[in-house]
This record gives C-alpha cells, sequence and structure tokens, in this order.
C-alpha cells in the first residue's frame, strides 16, 4: 500500500486526531466514496490505515447507515487473506472505517511494471485472493468490485484482498463516465444486463484478473464504458493463450470456467474454485503429464569391433556413399581393387562371445584376406574361417559339406538377414502396440485415467452415490452435512473434492449433505425504525419489498408487522416465533403515519396536501350545511379502504355554509311573540323602542301588534341574519 504524503495546507484531515485515538499522518489514496490516509493508534501505538468518508456523502442518511452496516460485516471476516477491519465509528458527521495497514503495492502496480506474471506467480496471487474470498462468500458477503487495486502485495510477502463491503455501499452514489473505465473491465454480464450479483459475479471478476496476470492485458478494450460493458454482456472471453502461447492449457480452462456469460456454468463460489484450482496445480506441476519425447526401443546403436591389432574401437562413421549399391552386395575393396583397410561401416552381427563362436563378416567376396581365400594356402583349413569354425548358412546353420561359393554365400547371408531383421521388426511392432494400447486404456478407460466429478446438488445420496460410481468413482460411507439454505434437508448440498474437479479413477468422494437452512433468532422488530431493522436482518434473510399503509397511532417509517412464510408456503406471523431459518424470505408493513387532518382547509388545499402523501381525492365531492364552517372549506374526510393505503380515495365533503331559512309571516303577532318565533330560528330580531308616554304604564311587547317585517314574509334567510319588526304606537 504505497504512502503519498500530502502536507496540511493541502489536506485539513492531516495532523488531526479522531476520536481522541487516531493520529492522521499522510494521504493514502483517494476514493469515489471515501479518502484512505494512514494514522497512528495512539492507544496501541501501531500504524493503521484509516478510511473516511466523503463529507458530500454524509447527509445521505440510507448511504452512511449503509456504510456503517458494511463496516461491521467486513469486520466479522477473520482470515490471512482479507485486510482486517479494526474499528469503525463517526465524528463531526463523517464516518470512519479503521483497517490494517499494508505496506507494499498493489496488484495493479505490480502488472504495470512487469506487464504478464508467470504461471507460477500467478497461481500464488490467485490460491490468496480465492481464500480471502472464499471466507467473505462464506460469510454471506459479495465484494462486488474485485480488482487489480484492491489486491495488496504487502513487502514481507502476504497477499491480501481489501475494500470488503463497500461495494454494497457504492450503489447509494455509482461514478459514471471514463473514472469507472477501472471497475467496469470486471463487471459480470449479469451485473452490466440485470444489476444483479452474487458469489459468481465474484468469481467473473476473479477470471479476468487471471487473464490480465497471464497476459498483461485486459480481453475487452474501449475507448468509452459502453463499449466495454457491452463486450462483457455480449462476447465469449477468449482463452488467455491465445495471446500468450505460454500459458498451460489447464489455466485456459480455468479462465474460461471463470468467465463464462452463463453464472450456472462458473463456479459457485470461490471455494468451488479453490478446489479445482489445487487439482490445476497438481496437473501443472506433475512432469508425468507432460508431452516427452521416449527413444524408441530400436534406436541405433555404435558397437565396438577389434581391429588388425586387436583393441577394441568404436566406428562412429556414416555409411560411405558408394560402398553398398542397395541390391545387400557390398564391395568391400574400394574402387582400385584393393582391399578394405578396416574402416568399412557394414552392419556387423555378433555372436555369443561365450561359446567362443565368432559369426563371419556379412561381406562377401573380399571379406577376407588372400590366405583365408577358397583354395589359397594358410593355416586355416579349406571351408573354415579364420578362428577355425565351418561357415554358416542362412539363420545360423552350418553346412556339412563343402563351402559355398562366394556368389551363393553372399545371397545366402542376405536372404538370411532380411528374414532376421523382418522378425526382429514385427517383434518391436506388436510390443510397441501391446505397451501402447496398454497404456491408453490403463490412462483412459483403466483405473490410470482422469475422470471429472458430475455435479449431483440437489440429488438424494442414494442417486449420488449411483452417479459418482458410474464415473469410477468411490463415495465414503460416512458423509458430512452443513446448512444450506437452498438445498432442502437431506439431499446432496456438495461433494469433496467439489463438482467439475478432474480427480483419478478410484479417487474417494464424500457427499455433504444438507441439514436445511440455520435457525437464526430474530430481533425486536414491530415497532422499531424501518433502518434499524433492515440492517439487522438484511445480512441473514431475504427482505422482499415492503409494504406501506396509515396508521394514526404510528410514526412515519415504523415497522407495524412481520410475516414470513411456513414450509407450505403459507403465511407466518414471526411476532409468534423466535427463531427463523435463514435466507428465508420476509416481508414488512410500514406505517406511513397518519392520514393528514384536512379540515377546516379549503377543498383546493386538502386535495393537493392529500395528494402529497399518496391518496386519491375522489371528484365527486358532498356537499353540507355547516353552521360552524364557512362555504367552501372542508367539514370532514371519507375513506372506504380499510387498511388505507398508497392510492387510496378519499372522498371530501364541503361546507356549503348555514342552512337558508325561509322567513315566516308574524305581522298581527304581538311584538314579544314575533321576536321569539323568529329567534328560535335563529335569526336576529330589531324593533324601534316605543316613544308613546302611554308605554310606560304597561307591557307594550306583550300588547302591540307587528305591523310590517323587513325582510317580509317568505324571503329566504340564514341563521344569524337579522329581521326588523316595525308596529304603531
Amino acid at each position: 500500500m504505497p504512502t503519498v504524503t500530502m502536507n496540511a495546507a493541502t489536506d485539513p484531515m492531516i495532523g488531526r486526531m479522531i476520536d481522541q485515538r487516531y493520529r492522521v499522518r499522510s494521504r493514502i489514496a483517494r476514493g469515489g466514496m471515501a479518502t484512505v490516509y494512514l494514522a497512528t493508534d495512539v492507544r496501541l501505538e501501531r500504524r493503521v490505515a484509516i478510511k473516511i468518508m466523503h463529507g458530500h456523502l454524509a447527509d445521505d442518511v440510507a448511504f452512511r447507515n449503509r456504510f456503517i452496516q458494511e463496516a461491521r460485516s467486513a469486520a466479522r471476516l477473520s482470515h490471512p487473506s482479507v485486510v482486517g477491519v479494526y474499528d469503525q465509528g463517526a465524528e463531526d458527521d463523517a464516518a470512519y472505517i479503521v483497517m490494517e495497514y499494508i505496506p507494499g503495492i498493489t496488484l495493479r502496480d505490480l502488472l504495470q511494471e512487469h506487464t504478464a506474471l508467470t504461471s507460477e506467480q500467478a497461481l500464488d496471487i490467485l490460491r490468496a485472493v480465492l481464500g480471502g474470498l472464499a471466507s467473505a462468500h462464506r460469510a454471506g458477503i459479495v465484494h462486488r468490485d474485485l480488482k487489480p487495486e484492491n489486491v495488496l502485495l504487502a513487502d514481507d510477502g502476504r497477499i491480501k484482498l481489501g475494500d470488503f463491503g463497500l461495494a454494497r455501499a457504492a450503489s447509494a452514489n455509482t461514478a459514471t463516465g471514463a473514472a469507472l473505465l477501472g471497475t467496469i473491465a470486471y463487471l459480470s454480464p449479469e451485473l452490466v444486463t440485470r444489476g444483479v450479483a452474487d458469489t459468481r459475479s465474484d468469481i467473473y471478476a476473479v477470471g479476468i484478473m487471471l487473464y490480465e496476470m497471464l497476459t498483461g492485458e485486459q480481453p475487452y478494450k474501449g475507448d468509452q464504458p459502453m463499449q466495454i460493458a457491452y463486450q462483457h454482456a455480449n462476447d465469449t472471453v477468449p482463452a488467455p493463450g491465445l495471446a500468450n502461447p505460454s500459458v498451460p492449457r489447464e489455466l485456459d480452462e480455468l479462465v474460461l470456467w471463470a468467465t463464462a456469460r452463463n453464472p450456472d456454468d462458473r463456479p459457485r463460489d470461490a471455494k468451488t474454485m479453490l478446489d479445482a484450482l489445487a487439482g490445476v496445480e497438481g496437473r501443472i506441476a506433475d512432469p508425468n503429464s507432460r508431452t516427452a519425447v521416449i527413444r524408441p526401443l530400436n534406436t541405433t546403436s555404435v558397437l565396438p569391433r577389434d581391429d588388425a591389432s586387436g583393441r577394441n574401437t568404436t566406428s562412429a562413421r556414416p555409411p560411405t556413399p558408394g560402398r553398398n549399391d542397395g541390391s545387400g552386395r557390398n564391395d568391400g575393396p574400394d574402387r582400385n581393387g584393393g582391399p578394405d583397410r578396416g574402416d568399412s561401416d557394414d552392419t556387423t552381427v555378433l555372436g555369443d562371445r561365450r561359446s567362443g563362436v565368432h559369426p563371419q563378416p556379412s561381406g562377401g567376396r573380399g571379406a577376407f584376406s588372400g590366405s583365408q581365400a577358397v583354395g589359397g594356402g594358410g593355416a586355416v583349413a579349406p571351408g573354415a574361417d579364420r578362428h577355425g569354425q565351418r561357415p554358416t548358412g542362412p539363420n545360423g546353420r552350418r553346412h556339412s559339406g563343402q563351402a559355398l561359393s562366394p556368389a551363393a554365400e553372399r545371397l545366402a547371408d542376405k536372404s538370411g538377414r532380411r528374414r532376421k531383421r523382418g522378425w526382429i521388426a514385427l517383434a518391436i511392432i506388436v510390443v510397441l502396440v501391446l505397451v501402447a494400447g496398454g497404456v491408453a486404456w490403463y490412462l483412459g478407460p483403466g483405473p490410470g485415467g482422469n475422470v471429472r466429478i458430475p455435479a449431483v446438488t440437489g440429488k438424494s445420496v442414494s442417486e449420488a452415490r449411483q452417479l459418482l460410481e458410474a464415473r469410477g468413482l468411490h463415495t465414503d460411507r460416512a458423509t458430512s452435512s452443513r446448512h444450506d439454505a437452498d438445498i432442502d434437508e437431506g439431499e446432496v448440498s456438495a461433494t469433496r473434492p467439489s463438482a467439475t474437479a478432474t480427480v483419478r479413477k478410484g479417487t474417494s468422494v464424500r457427499l455433504v449433505v444438507s441439514s436445511g437452512p440455520r435457525l437464526i433468532s430474530l430481533p425486536a422488530i414491530v415497532g422499531q425504525p424501518l433502518s434499524t431493522v433492515t440492517a439487522a436482518l438484511d445480512d441473514d434473510f431475504s427482505l422482499e419489498k415492503p409494504s406501506y399503509r396509515f396508521d394514526p397511532d404510528a410514526a412515519k417509517d415504523t415497522v407495524l408487522a412481520v410475516e414470513g412464510v411456513n414450509e407450505d408456503g403459507s403465511g407466518l406471523d414471526l411476532t409468534t416465533v423466535q427463531t427463523y431459518p435463514e435466507r428465508q424470505p420476509i416481508r414488512l408493513t410500514v406505517s406511513l403515519g397518519a392520514v393528514p387532518d384536512v379540515v377546516g382547509k379549503t377543498a383546493a388545499d386538502a386535495t393537493t396536501t392529500l395528494q402529497g402523501v399518496g391518496l386519491t381525492v375522489s371528484d365527486q365531492q358532498t356537499g353540507k350545511y355547516s353552521d360552524d364552517v364557512p362555504t367552501g372549506q372542508v367539514i370532514a374526510t371519507t375513506i372506504q379502504d380499510d387498511p388505507v393505503v398508497e392510492g387510496s380515495q378519499v372522498v371530501l365533503t364541503v361546507s356549503k355554509g348555514p342552512a337558508p331559512i325561509s322567513l315566516p309571516d308574524v305581522t298581527g303577532k304581538t311584538i314579544s311573540q314575533a321576536a321569539s318565533t323568529l329567534e328560535a330560528l335563529g335569526l336576529k330580531v330589531s324593533y324601534p323602542d316605543c316613544t308613546n308616554i302611554l308605554c310606560s304604564f304597561y307591557d307594550w311587547k306583550s300588547s302591540l301588534p307587528v305591523s310590517g317585517m323587513d325582510p317580509g314574509a317568505n324571503a329566504t334567510v340564514h341563521k344569524g341574519d337579522t329581521v326588523t319588526l316595525s308596529y304603531k304606537q
């Protein structure tokens, strides 16, 4: 992890003490979501790397919660090939993660310096990456951002995988344009086309990195990110051996397997690919599996011969042109008629030295000196060779009669040699055919051949045993078990070695049987905020899209109910159980808060308010007279749906003002009677005071009749209106 020093004037974080514990020393790197600094843990007196989220992202509450939650997930990992997470927290609205500091370089730096790596170097790095990634996959964590920049090569030789968990949080603020080129180069086809990722998406990125390590370049190139993404979605990654012929065929197959366009054709997770890698390394390292040139059994050898002085010499000269005319006749002497001077390259047939019998040379006339010729003088008897032995005919049979003529002797020797060579050649061919056939049978259908372990996931134990034994493999009597959320209990979850691994026939394979999904304790859910419940359940269960409803008694975004599924598919109220199987679906019901109170608002304002929370307002309004609510304002709301959800229809009841009154005729009634009648209708009554002096001596209101009214009789009035009475004094 190279350190880039920055001064305090350039970066205000340098020199700052975070959480009264971490003193920032220098800046290491800056990304789209956070900046990484070298810091000192003053409490433990050690160097650490601290990743601080950018300030402009801190305002996004969902992003911040995701950042912290994913840091907790990464902290659960404990593996020698994973960068350790020590601490996390927030200060001044800036979230941070404290990680292990790895002094060294990244895989990207190594590739830029050396271009292509050797097969051994690539396998060393691949083994460490898959080891760390397998630990994450077992913990249910998908990296989602594998690339050479996240593979750290420490100065002491350790290989670490970093930036776990941040790829999922990156979905809240995805970069675009040229800045995304480094990441798009490793995106799987399903991420490009559907935006979904699982463990097999990480495997695709590992395959692309292996291709780049072996060839020094990425398989797809383009000036724009869209061009590279299109190739990932529509093309098949080529074998690295096409770009670098020195790449072993086994690594070509490993790259093609990991980068298959269909996720189902790739290794299921990093552990599966790591198991297969062990077999690949064994085949590459095993010299018996390499192509070799085998010396044939009938190789021509140079044999020693005795010269005239009795010394043992070796003739290594090639045959002399012209000494053999192709008819089997060996001239012996040179063209001038002189005898052979002992430098002939004729093939000599050796006899049994133990019995002292030496066959004669294969030459004809001129093969002996003049003292040994037929009819010549010398110490050797006629018809015997120079060793005192009778000459032999074809097939080594001795002639008991007189010696053959030189022409007959040459013909007999030539025929014998041809016959003998034919039988020897036939025997050698038969032996070679038998050996080659035996080797081919042993390494093919025989017990020494290789076979690929078939995929038996999801099958019963008996069916899996039959399939494996049909391939010439043995199955352990004992089986292992493990929790598996995708495979039914009692069915085969995996094999050891894993499926698609190539092994020798007769290899023992152990079946791993599913014990069903793991049961996990449920936290408090109902009455809790949605963000808290999501953070607690998202890693272990499959959260479906929540359903929302209005509730007058619960604040907005409060969980009202939680439901799972039974084995038969029926709904299960999770408030009635304490544990629930991992990765099973959970559906939350969340409060939208109370329906807004719009009574007293105008119809237009009420409509805007209700539509703002997702409700629809009926065009058919209800009008109602009201003495208390002014005309045009909402008196009440009516909703037929129960429960009330987004899209429910609201009917408004709007005030029409006070009810109209038809004014009765009160003329002829006394003033008191007329006033009582009108006031009972909610009207106000006025009349002039009596100015006659006689009015002071009696109750004139109860005696004087009404002679007129304003408004007049049968006029339309409303409560609160004033009616004026007149009378004669």
